[in-house]
């Protein structure tokens, strides 16, 4: 789905599109910018962390709708802050919760790497 810049979905469909991207994707990173561009540190951070482990995983920007996805992300998590990592439908935590997974040596584990 490819929108106009600063134009940005409705709530509708940011829920729509939340629940098929963390059903459909083995694992999700909602973050503020693109792999290529991290738009703050917590989600360089949590990208850095996953792709240590994980080739294939799904980044998803939500800048342009923040507010409809920050409803939509803490409907399913509880939590409001961005980013938001999802593996096989259960939602993780933020940059920190990854970093604290990688310092006990779970992270691996925890994104089902083989």
């Amino acid at each position: 789905m490819d929108f106009p810049p600063n134009q940005g979905l409705d709530q509708d469909e940011v829920n729509e599109q939340v629940e098929e991207l963390i059903d459909d994707n083995e694992v999700v990173l909602f973050m503020k910018g693109t792999e290529l561009m991290p738009q703050c540190g917590y989600s360089r951070k949590a990208l850095g962390l996953i792709s240590q482990y994980r080739d294939e995983y799904e980044c998803v920007d939500v800048l342009d709708s923040l507010g409809e996805y920050r409803a939509a992300l803490e409907a399913h998590s509880g939590w409001e802050t961005i980013p938001q990592t999802f593996v096989d439908g259960e939602f993780v935590g933020g940059s920190d919760v990854l970093e604290e997974l990688d310092e006990r040596g779970e992270l691996a584990e925890t994104l089902d790497v083989e």
